[in-house]
């Protein structure tokens, strides 16, 4: 019997699908949750409720977590503030990290309340005694320290500077690590943000290949849903595909959950992630024989919570529907007052407009309970299309006048 051909992929590295290596960093420990190392890449996002305020920051980050979120970032302005975190660790579902600009003694508040993780910056801590105190305790207690620059906050540039705006900033952010390490302090994470994403990717690119410690993501003040998320993708999927970042905040003019939904939609789409469900959904034209927009958004809605992986499609017509979204676990292809339910292409039930969706909640549930896993139709949010179609979907695209 001949042996079967040897196949060789003779596609250069660089060249293939997929992501490049995740560079190799230190790993850190924010709670029970690592950061670096082989940790996938973590989600965070940060309250924007009054940290004093329990009950409202204990029910957002309750909410936070439901999304996704894995660690929550709050701000430590005050002392009332650094007085609630005590109850805040005991109440939180999450790690909690505690956001502190220039007042070392809220550090040692923070600390001592047995916050997870310390977000500042010591070069902006005036009394270097505080600085030593402050990371003497957090090295006590293996509390790690994330070094967080600003593009905004790294001053105004002189007229003689010859660095561009991404080197001023890892120049600063070098500077504040190397405070740290002369303290023999090495639990650090590194962040060097900025809105412009031209100066912010050139900025993550150059530390990485400078230090061994865990970077966290973001685009600073990046907007409102649309065009921050949109601005945030564009800075770090770059960033993200090279296997630069190891955590990742979406700054948003938003609802924090918003933040998580896009974190984990920018990690899906690279393959970085699998979790929860990824929704193909057609464009829409006038092929068309549903009104695809509401229905898809509306399914998304109802399988936003979906704790397991699943790839669901919600496609506009019957006839090419089910095979531009084969590779989908299960999805919709609507028609003219009904639709069929396919799985990884093929066709399995054909049911009227009104029950579509109810038709796709049964398969996902079946598609669960076969792999061994509980059914999901019932804690999902009960919402209908009935009553989305437009009247010009009623007659078929080949045959509308």
């Amino acid at each position: 019997m001949d042996a079967a051909p040897l196949k060789i992929d003779l596609t250069p590295p660089s060249e293939r699908p997929g992501p490049r290596p995740r560079r190799a960093s230190k790993r850190v420990y924010v709670g029970g949750t690592s950061i670096g190392g082989d940790a996938p890449v973590r989600v965070q996002s940060m309250c924007t409720t009054l940290t004093h305020d329990l009950a409202a920051t204990t029910a957002q980050i309750e909410r936070l977590q439901e999304a996704g979120c894995e660690i929550a970032r709050v701000a430590v302005p005050d002392k009332r503030a650094a007085e609630a975190l005590p109850e805040l660790v005991r109440r939180s579902i999450l790690p909690v990290v505690a956001d502190i600009h220039f007042d070392w003694r809220l550090a040692m508040a923070a600390l001592d309340a047995g916050v997870h993780k310390l977000r500042l910056n010591p070069g902006n801590i005036h009394n270097k005694e505080g600085v030593r105190e402050v990371v003497r305790k957090a090295r006590e207690r293996g509390t790690p320290i994330r070094i967080g620059v600003n593009h905004g906050s790294i001053g105004d540039r002189a007229p003689d500077e010859t660095r561009d705006e991404a080197q001023r900033m890892v120049d600063l952010a070098m500077s504040e690590i190397g405070i740290l390490e002369s303290l023999d302090f090495t639990d650090v994470v590194v962040s060097v943000k900025a809105f412009d994403v031209p100066t912010m990717i050139a900025a993550y690119r150059r530390l990485a290949k400078l230090v061994p410690y865990p970077l966290h993501l973001g685009v600073t003040e990046a907007g409102t849903l649309v065009s921050g998320s949109i601005r945030s993708t564009a800075g770090m999927s770059v960033l993200l595909y090279e296997g630069i970042g190891d955590t990742i905040r979406v700054s948003l003019s938003e609802d924090p959950v918003m933040e998580v939904t896009a974190g984990f939609d920018i990690l899906k789409s690279l393959g970085l992630r699998d979790q929860g469900l990824t929704l193909v959904a057609c464009p829409s034209c006038g092929r068309a024989d549903i009104d695809l927009i509401p229905l898809a958004k509306v399914a998304e809605e109802r399988l936003r919570a979906l704790p397991h992986p699943m790839k669901v499609a919600v496609m506009g017509c019957e006839v090419n529907g089910p095979g531009e979204a084969k590779d989908a676990d299960v999805g919709i292809a609507g028609g003219v007052g009904k639709g069929a339910i396919f799985r990884k292409g093929k066709v399995v039930g054909v049911h009227p407009e009104s029950e579509l969706l109810d038709a796709l909640m049964a398969e996902v549930d079946k598609i669960l309970v076969e792999n061994g896993l509980e059914p999901y139709s019932d804690k999902a949010p009960k919402l209908s299309h009935e009553g989305q179609l437009t009247p010009g979907r009623s007659v078929p695209a080949g045959q509308r006048g």
